[in-house]
């Protein structure tokens, strides 16, 4: 009697193919006979059919014991009716039963199965899977075929790679071993079951077998990574093989294995969405691999030609985890470049001490050699927070990065009033550079210099990207640099090129990253203007940095007596050179009363009047001051209705034509207006009321209304473009009691803050908003 393999009563026929064999394995013959049956088995992954790698499940036992000549009796015989339940788990090494009774008393070892076979047979029970042991057989049947299929692919997967780990654990000659780790890589590629532990595992088998044999040379280290690499596309490498790929990429940086077995592996890792912070290994390969292209002949247009193709050729990347994984790498790569600094800070002069007067060089310790733990920044994110933690300890001395302080004598009273005190200064404050501070000056040694112009400069190349430019000022705006780093003059002028591509943006959401993230704490805005550690260009960047936030920004008042406080004499010193953006800051100074000391506004007016832009915009400063007053004036409607399609420029004719100092009514509905009429409404001290009721009054308008007219109580906003962002800003206006957001972009969640921040609001309109 023929025993064939299928699905069912013998009809499916399917054939086996056998398995490469192991290290000193002899291939079974196909076709062995069983007494005087034929055993046939079928290739079954050949339907592509995939499975899930079993760990354990319910299937039927039965123990057959018997010599193998008697096989073809005792499989007609009544013996194998009987069958015992069991919960098997499939182990690293056995086969086991969670109730280890009657059949599965004992463990059945991987390498005492001599042979796996699938089985079917007429008149008898189907799905049933023999496994041949030293002196009998193990039947296990499942509930069907699927399953039945499975429980083989699972058995062969775990036999198999059992046997591999046992066989590569001891290696004699490397030229066999490499031949065993491609046949396991075929095996793993070629198998049916779908499971991420299905590649990882020879993987994990060959990093174990290169972490316990370090003297192999250079030739073997690339023929096993070739032999893995197809491995490599679609699973991430496991931590000691990372460790074992970044001593390639330091050793061989110009090996073609780099370039044609790591770089999609590499590719991969930045276009998925990894944690580093579990995984260090992986973030230390990615950036070995890219100290190892920028050590090309190339140089760093090999790295620019590999950061393009992360990001595509199209204007937009489909890749949105390629760039947070971009500059958590580089940020942890310009971290480890002064990471010696920093951990031997009790060998140098503390923030407190540089804004304060460094101590006596008799208190210093002397330079010892420190265990250093490397350690990377975090990364805080809008979508989520990157950090990891380097492990590798290194023996370095304090000498190899020196510090130099330049003492000055001199302290004003607000320096040594703050000699007391013992918190931790200011960020931007330690690193001032004025006649007052003392300044520090570090060297890098070359390979670190190195490190650092490449991680520079491929955050320059990531600036250059229009769609990449909003996330990278969102991932920089808290500055996550060391302050070491932000007091390098090299790498702050090197960076200001990012900055000024920031400035240069048109868009909000990039240039207000440039202010801090933060009330209460610094940004880059105060680290580039004049008096901060990074100002190399008399004020330049600081002036383009002003005019595009002015632009834009809605607190206009706030960030004019932000600038007023703190940065009044830069502003001063500009606009005396004839810049027109300081010269327009000064104006506006004046306009909105800014400055209340009157010795400071005559010195104001005194700079304006010194240069020909300045006093051109002076005299016309006055003349818009005479028509604010005349418009102001007591007198003029209460209520005033414009006709419809009305424009920005006859609203402004019509303001223009007399005093309107009561008007408390203004009803601009079904106009042409924009938000440009803004700086006109706001010069309404009176008005109480506005109906904007489809007009093109968007949420620039909107952010200037919320500042200026904090006293209006009724405002009609229905079918007009405005969005969440302009209309969180209502927050502020704290009279409003009647709100018409009917047929706007209003999310539920805006509505909800505003309904929170305005006590006053009793009248609201949300109809046909995400928040009706």
């Amino acid at each position: 009697m023929d025993f064939t393999g299928g699905s069912g009563g013998g009809s499916d026929r399917r054939q086996i193919e056998e398995s490469k064999p192991l290290l000193g394995e002899m291939s079974a013959t196909e076709g062995s006979k069983m007494g005087a049956a034929r055993c046939r088995r079928p290739l079954l992954h050949c339907n592509g059919m995939r499975y899930k790698l079993l760990q354990e499940g319910d299937i039927q036992v039965c123990v057959i014991r018997h010599p193998r000549t008697f096989l073809s009796k005792i499989l007609t015989s009544k013996f194998l009716r009987r069958w015992e339940p069991h919960h098997v788990t499939l182990a690293d090494n056995s086969l086991a039963s969670a109730t280890p009774t009657g059949y599965m008393e004992n463990s059945v070892s991987y390498s005492a199965i001599e042979d796996v076979q699938l089985l079917s047979w007429e008149n008898a029970p189907k799905y049933c899977l023999q496994l041949t042991i030293p002196g009998g057989t193990v039947l296990l049947q499942a509930a069907n075929s699927y399953l039945r299929d499975q429980w083989f692919h699972s058995l062969q997967w775990k036999k198999k790679i059992y046997k591999y780990k046992k066989v590569l654990s001891n290696p004699s000659r490397w030229e066999v071993v490499l031949k065993e780790i491609r046949t396991l890589v075929d095996m793993a590629l070629n198998s049916p079951l779908q499971d991420d532990s299905i590649h990882q595992a020879p993987l994990e088998i060959v990093s174990k077998l290169l972490s316990e044999n370090t003297n192999l040379t250079t030739q073997d280290h690339e023929s096993i990574i070739v032999a893995i690499a197809p491995l490599l596309e679609n699973n991430h490498p496991p931590p000691d093989l990372c460790e074992f790929f970044c001593k390639h990429c330091r050793e061989r940086p110009r090996s073609m294995v780099v370039i044609e077995v790591f770089t999609p592996v590499v590719q991969r890792i930045l276009k998925h969405n990894m944690d580093f912070g579990k995984c260090p290994r992986l973030r230390l390969f990615t950036q070995e691999y890219i100290l190892a292209l920028n050590e090309l002949n190339a140089g760093m247009e090999v790295v620019k030609k590999f950061v393009h193709s992360m990001h595509g050729p199209t204007g937009q990347c489909p890749h949105p985890r390629v760039l947070p994984n971009l500059v958590a790498v580089c940020l942890a790569a310009i971290y480890s470049c002064y990471e010696e600094f920093i951990n031997s800070r009790d060998n140098s002069p503390s923030l407190k001490e540089i804004r304060n007067g460094c101590q006596q060089q008799c208190d210093r310790k002397s330079n010892l050699p420190l265990r250093l733990l490397h350690t990377s920044p975090d990364l805080v994110s809008q979508e989520a927070t990157l950090s990891e933690s380097r492990l590798k300890s290194v023996i370095v001395t304090s000498n190899e990065i020196h510090v130099e302080v330049e003492r000055n004598n001199t302290a004003n009273q607000k320096m040594t009033a703050n000699v007391g005190n013992d918190s931790e200064p200011n960020l931007i404050d330690c690193l001032m550079v004025s006649p007052t501070c003392s300044t520090m000056s570090i060297e890098l040694s070359a390979q670190a210099d190195r490190i650092l112009g490449c991680y520079v400069e491929i955050l320059k190349m990531l600036s250059d990207y229009d769609d990449w430019r909003p996330a990278l000022a969102s991932l920089l705006q808290p500055i996550p640099f060391p302050k070491e780093a932000l007091a390098h003059e090299k790498f702050t002028k090197e960076l200001k090129y990012v900055i000024q591509r920031f400035a240069e943006d048109p868009r909000q959401e990039v240039h207000s990253c440039l202010l801090s993230v933060r009330a209460g704490k610094d940004g880059w805005f105060q680290l580039y203007s004049p008096g901060g550690v990074a100002c190399d260009d008399d004020g330049e960047l600081f002036a383009s940095m002003v005019h595009i936030l002015m632009g834009s920004c809605y607190k206009t008042k706030k960030f004019l007596l932000s600038l007023a406080e703190n940065k009044l004499g830069p502003c001063m010193l500009l606009a005396l050179r004839g810049n027109q953006t300081m010269v327009e800051i000064l104006c506006l100074m004046l306009e909105y009363n800014i400055i209340d000391n009157n010795d400071t506004q005559l010195q104001i007016i005194s700079t304006l009047e010194s240069t020909d832009v300045g006093k051109r915009m002076y005299e016309q400063l006055c003349d818009r001051q005479r028509e604010l007053k005349e418009l102001q004036r007591k007198g003029g409607p209460t209520r005033l209705t414009l006709p419809s399609k009305s424009t920005d420029a006859d609203l402004a004719r019509l303001l223009s034509s007399g005093s309107f100092g009561n008007l408390e009514n203004l009803s601009l509905a079904f106009t042409n207006v924009t938000s440009a009429c803004a700086e006109h409404l706001i010069k309404l001290p009176s008005l109480k009321q506005l109906n904007l009721w489809s007009t093109q009054f968007g949420d620039a308008g909107l952010r200037l209304l919320s500042e200026h007219l904090t006293m209006l109580q009724v405002l009609n906003l229905c079918e007009t473009p405005v969005t969440d962002a302009g209309l969180l800003a209502l927050s502020s206006m704290k009279s409003l009691c009647s709100l018409n957001m009917n047929s706007t972009k209003l999310s539920a969640d805006t509505y909800e803050d505003l309904k929170a921040k305005l006590p006053n609001l009793k009248e609201v309109d949300v109809r046909y908003t995400e928040a009706w």
